[in-house]
């Protein structure tokens, strides 16, 4: 298998606070339970990504950062009032970009986006990823077009949202390929028109420990995308399109 960059994970410590969301409140998952399920992957780095049990905090992130080490970086959530030095103290950490999740809430909303994502980069580079339905893009779609870096998760969540992705895809948008247990899609359609736009955009990752998912994710989820995108591809899509949006590698 391809060294593989996964640019979408969660760590779910509880030494660190956590908030149930709708009366739910994940099990524990750690970097060691994260390290030995994804054993004989080929993971070489990755993205922590905060969720909705999280909020805003950052204890956990930069702890698991420490451990994991070079080539780990964060997706945090942040309050749009975070100071200046509060961002360039989580970039020193290892933090590398801003998510908002629309989905399920627990992070900045929709009101503070365009502002945030442009503060966010300008100050220390980071880029913007959302959690968001497809079916919501249209609204979206000028205001995301017009930022300077900006990712997809789950590639969209829904089917009847992919025209709206695809444009977004043409004008730089990334995407990733993730949480295939909690999709209203057929992956591999997705994925396969996502590669005729741009093959740049895809970005993978086991969206591990697959929180309120259908299915977790399976070790077949990443044969699939291999099979998808085709051998040609498979290096890029599997590491240099990721490492270059989040370690600014090829």
């Amino acid at each position: 298998m391809a060294k593989l960059f996964d640019s979408h994970f969660h760590i779910i410590d509880p030494q660190h606070p956590l908030i149930a969301h709708n009366g739910y409140l994940p099990e524990p998952f750690t970097v060691e339970d994260y390290t030995a399920r994804v054993e004989g992957l080929e993971v070489a780095g990755g993205a922590i990504v905060s969720g909705s049990f999280q909020a805003f905090d950052q204890g956990y992130l930069k702890d698991a950062l420490a451990v994991l080490g070079p080539g780990y970086v964060g997706v945090t959530q942040i309050p749009a009032d975070t100071s200046d030095q509060e961002i360039l103290d989580l970039d020193k950490a290892g933090v590398k970009a801003v998510r908002l999740n629309l989905k399920r809430g627990g992070s900045a909303g929709l009101d503070d986006l365009e502002t945030l994502a442009r503060r966010v980069h300008d100050l220390a580079g980071w880029h913007t990823e959302l959690y968001v339905d497809a079916r919501e893009l249209d609204e979206l779609e000028s205001t995301l077009a017009s930022l300077p870096a900006v990712s997809i998760d789950h590639l969209g969540l829904h089917r009847d949202g992919l025209p709206a992705l695809l444009r977004l895809v043409e004008n730089g948008i990334k995407v990733k390929a993730t949480g295939f247990g909690r999709v209203e899609l057929d992956p591999t359609e997705v994925i396969q028109a996502i590669m005729a736009v741009d093959p740049t955009a895809l970005m993978i990752g086991t969206d591990l420990p697959s929180t309120r998912a259908k299915r977790p994710f399976e070790d077949a989820d990443l044969d699939l995308i291999a099979e998808t995108v085709g051998e040609d591809h498979v290096d890029n899509v599997f590491w240099n399109n990721a490492a270059a949006f989040y370690l600014g590698d090829q």
